[in-house]
């Protein structure tokens, strides 16, 4: 076996031999499931064989070895070849496994996802965002490396890689990765472009005709190629080149493999037929004769196998690596433990009583009343000083957002070359900010938050949804969260934002009323571990409503804030978030003062929350017996499921204008008096029922 630093033998017979298997067992999937994308697997096998036989540093059987390159598949429909390498290489995936393609419970879906097969490190489907994913984690690695690296100890020395295909370069997001990772000089991130002149619609040079080699260099790239990607040498003389160059400094490096899509597929190469459609029995057949391979479906000869296994070098790679570890330890203990931490994505000794006391904190700030922008910015100084895996960002928001905190360290390109850095200014670059982010939670050892105002969430949401359906401690900021922002007119007043992220599975969406409860938000977001979450902040100052007493309440997302006064008979409920419970404290004091009406206001800072509460508290706060008005500054369609047939909702399903925060809830309808005159309406029309 070779010194596990060492690159293989470069044999190309053995290689294109490889490259037939990894071309054989991708049909044989897509033709067995009679679904899938044979084009790209076949058009990619080359590329894929060079850099996974010789310059992939990973090991199959541990895959979540800290220090293991990254390959991430941004064209994720050739998803064949990806569980092809895995299953040759050695990863827990057998052949069983590649048999039940696409199939109900299988461990090789449609397109990778992360969590699922072993070996896959990020859901990639919707394209563009492999490419964004990646540059995350090349970010992630360059910060790690600044920040526990020590002389004659390059603990953290690892690279990303990346396939992209002319889809993933047509979406708008390529262009916001690609400009940001160039700035940053993300020197280990090598990404291979499959340029294949094809996409489903035919050729693509009718709509698809960018220098794409000048567009990189002008983003501050190295650029190789194009090369043939079918050429096994050239194909690693260019990977060669690309590490080589990988000094400080360097930009990211663009390799363009010039490739014919379905190489192989008899009468079907090169077309835009043979992208997305098995190739049927006799094309099969074709393709097994022209790569001289009589193996049946699914089989390849065990030497060819032992020649592609990776298992026992990827160990010993590991062993390697851990005996620097252990090194490292003895010289560098507590840097050593604070690694492992941070790795494990456990929190700080101590995290919980530091969120009690920035809750605390808050309630005496909260004196006056204050923003829950402000309010977040208190809390991020109480705890960043205990949290280094926090890396925080705005696009190019931060004085608006603010997502800074005191003492933290802006990467920049001069600082990321020397030092480490926890606080990332993403530029105008919405979407592009919020999938990266995703790639640095992937990675792991930091946790990423991200600002911008909540109706531009709009262009982050399928990073959004990509990062919920990834279970990917991610935390986005969204500020600005209603009409009160006011002279800056319906562009930027949200109205269905806030409705449509509470649509999205497995995300928490949390919109605080004070400080207090924007203590209680973070410190939840950051204790989570198997999803993203979003806090929705106020621009206009709000008044302190909770208690210290509430934040144990607060925590279960929904509960009874101010019950009604002793000695009155509840007869409804008022239901509010964010800057809507002070409307409601208002119009309770109201009802009882001016009516004679007791009812309960519950604050519901995060409805996904509640809802995953026993029915035993759900009930204790909202009482299914009683009437029920929900109040929120946005669209009311989501509400309707908690105040019932007997209840109402204040909301404002139509887009806002231009005039000052406090005129626009007045002319929308938030008001104390209007919300007391909807209370008295549900709680007459709630008792005439029950007497009827």
């Amino acid at each position: 076996m070779p010194h596990p630093d060492a690159c293989p033998a470069l044999d190309t017979p053995l290689l294109q031999h490889m490259a037939s298997a990894l071309r054989v067992l991708s049909a044989d999937m897509v033709e067995q499931a009679n679904s899938g994308h044979p084009g790209a697997p076949l058009g990619m096998a080359d590329m894929a064989t060079v850099l996974w036989a010789r310059w992939l540093r990973h090991n199959p059987t541990h895959p979540q070895w800290p220090n293991r390159d990254r390959f991430v598949l941004s064209n994720g429909h050739a998803s064949a070849l990806l569980y092809a390498l895995l299953h040759l290489s050695g990863y827990a995936l057998p052949q069983a496994a590649l048999r039940e393609f696409r199939q109900w419970g299988s461990a090789t879906p449609g397109h990778p996802e992360v969590g699922h097969t072993p070996g896959v490190e990020t859901t990639t489907g919707p394209l563009g965002q492999g490419l964004a994913n990646a540059v995350g984690m090349a970010l992630a690695e360059q910060l790690l490396a600044r920040e526990f690296n020590r002389p004659g100890y390059e603990l953290i020395d690892h690279r990303t890689y990346a396939f992209v295909g002319d889809g993933c370069l047509m979406e708008g997001i390529s262009q916001e990765v690609i400009s940001l990772a160039g700035t940053l000089r993300l020197a280990k991130l090598t990404v291979l472009y499959d340029d294949n002149g094809i996409s489903i619609d035919g050729a693509v040079r009718d709509w698809f005709a960018d220098d794409t080699a000048t567009r990189f260099r002008a983003c501050g790239w190295r650029v190789i190629g194009p090369i043939d990607g079918h050429d096994l040498r050239a194909i690693d003389a260019a990977l060669a080149a690309a590490k080589a160059g990988s000094h400080n400094g360097a930009g990211p490096a663009l390799i363009i493999c010039r490739t014919s899509i379905g190489k192989g597929a008899v009468g079907r190469e090169g077309t835009a037929e043979v992208h997305g459609a098995p190739l049927g029995p006799s094309g099969v057949a074709a393709l097994r004769q022209q790569l001289d391979w009589p193996h049946p479906p699914f089989e390849v000869p065990e030497p060819l196998r032992a020649s592609w296994s990776a298992a026992e070098l990827g160990s010993a790679r590991e062993r390697a690596w851990r005996q620097r570890f252990e090194a490292y330890n003895q010289q560098h203990p507590a840097l050593a433990l604070e690694l492992q931490r941070r790795w494990a994505g456990g929190l700080p000794q101590q995290f919980e009583a530091r969120v009690q006391a920035a809750v605390q904190a808050l309630v005496q700030a909260n004196a006056k009343p204050l923003a829950t922008r402000r309010a977040s910015q208190l809390v991020l100084d109480a705890l960043a000083p205990a949290l280094p895996e926090l890396l925080g960002g705005s696009a190019d928001l931060t004085g608006s957002n603010l997502t800074d905190f005191q003492g933290h360290r802006r990467c920049t390109p001069a600082n990321l070359s020397s030092s480490a850095g926890n606080y990332l200014s993403y530029g105008v670059r919405e979407f592009g900010m919020a999938a990266v982010m995703n790639g640095v939670a992937l990675h792991g050892a930091h946790i990423p938050y991200g600002g911008t105002f909540l109706v531009f969430s709009d262009y982050s949401r399928n990073a959004i949804r990509m990062a919920a359906l990834m279970k990917q401690r991610v935390i986005h900021v969204f500020t600005h969260d209603s009409l009160a922002l006011g002279e800056d007119g319906p562009t930027h007043q949200p109205i269905e934002q806030l409705a449509s992220l509470r649509l999205i599975p497995e995300l928490q969406v949390w919109r605080p009323a004070d400080g207090l409860e924007c203590a209680v938000a973070w410190g939840a977001a950051l204790a989570r571990r198997d999803g993203p979450s979003c806090l929705v902040l106020s621009r206009q100052a709000l008044p302190a409503v909770a208690q210290p007493h509430h934040a144990a309440a607060a925590q279960r997302g929904g509960y009874v804030l101010r019950e009604a006064e002793p000695g009155h008979r509840l007869r409804g409920v008022i239901l509010a978030t964010g800057s809507e419970v002070a409307l409601a404290l208002q119009a309770q004091a109201q009802l009882l003062n001016e009516h004679q009406l007791a009812v309960r206001v519950v604050s519901m800072p995060c409805t996904q929350v509640f809802d995953a509460q026993d029915r035993a508290w759900q009930d204790s706060v909202l009482p299914p017996t009683l009437p029920t008005v929900a109040v929120e500054a946005g669209h009311p369609e989501g509400w309707w499921r908690y105040v019932g047939r007997s209840g109402a909702v204040l909301g404002v399903a139509r887009f806002g204008a231009s005039a000052p925060g406090a005129r626009l809830l007045q002319e929308y309808g938030f008001t104390a008096e209007a919300l007391v005159t909807l209370v008295r309406q549900r709680v007459a029309a709630a008792s005439t029922f029950v007497n009827d």
